[in-house]
């Protein structure tokens, strides 16, 4: 049963898998992030930039990380009670990552992205993205906002950055990486994002935020999108 006391659960109703292992220490570490940002590189010149001379030590830190016993976990809080959890699901012969968000009056845990063979996504716009990354909800397993806005970048898509997108994201790779140009390797993550790649996002006809993407469980269009009232839930726990 499901501790709704402890901000990072062993498990998450309606979620198969874990027991989930909160490892808040991993963010510390450089070469944590050269790996959770890996789905982000769709060239050559991109992934030289983010992983340069420690592409082999990025490597087995990852690889480390897909045989432990537990499934390492990260929570980030939103308003309301709402949390966002990124869980890396070290199952041997089916390991990736899944972002997903909760509330303790839910029954299941609304799956918003996942980062793995089958790629499902994008789950966050760009503004849901910093809006989660600047909370100042307490609790979570960082407060740090660079850090939060790496942790979800990965299921973020947007055909619609800001001006200032690539300054904020230049920002937390200093802050959070080794990476010799972070601001070359930023404009080069807001072009190529996220394995499902960018999406528009629009309020027309839900009347919350839905987006166009193929993999997107937030596009109404697709036959696994989630249900319309569970959409709007979702939105209303992302707003910005």
């Amino acid at each position: 049963m499901t501790n709704y006391a402890d901000p990072h659960p062993a498990r998450l109703p309606g979620y198969d898998g874990g027991p989930l292992g909160h490892r808040p220490e991993l963010l510390e570490e450089p070469l944590f992030w050269l790996g959770h940002l890996s789905s982000c590189v769709h060239s050559d010149e991109t992934g030289e930039l983010l992983w340069g001379a420690d592409h082999d030590a990025a490597g087995d830190f990852q690889e480390r990380l897909w045989t432990r016993a537990d499934w390492p976990s990260f929570t980030v809080p939103l308003a309301a009670g709402h949390r966002l959890h990124v869980v890396y699901r070290t199952f041997a012969d089916d390991r990736g990552i899944d972002y997903l968000l909760h509330h303790p009056d839910w029954d299941r845990a609304e799956p918003l992205a996942q980062d793995d063979g089958h790629f499902m996504g994008p789950g966050l716009s760009w503004p849901e993205l910093v809006a989660a990354a600047e909370n100042t909800t307490p609790g979570g397993s960082t407060a740090d906002p660079h850090a939060r806005l790496l942790l979800l970048l990965p299921a973020t898509g947007d055909a619609e950055v800001p001006d200032d997108a690539v300054a904020r994201l230049t920002a937390a790779l200093r802050a959070r990486t080794g990476v010799e140009d972070p601001e070359r390797l930023a404009a080069a993550l807001l072009e190529e994002q996220g394995a499902p790649g960018v999406a528009n996002w629009t309020t027309a006809g839900a009347g919350h935020p839905v987006n166009d993407g193929a993999y997107s469980f937030r596009n109404p269009a697709n036959t696994f999108a989630l249900p319309a009232e569970r959409l709007a839930r979702v939105a209303a726990a992302l707003a910005p």
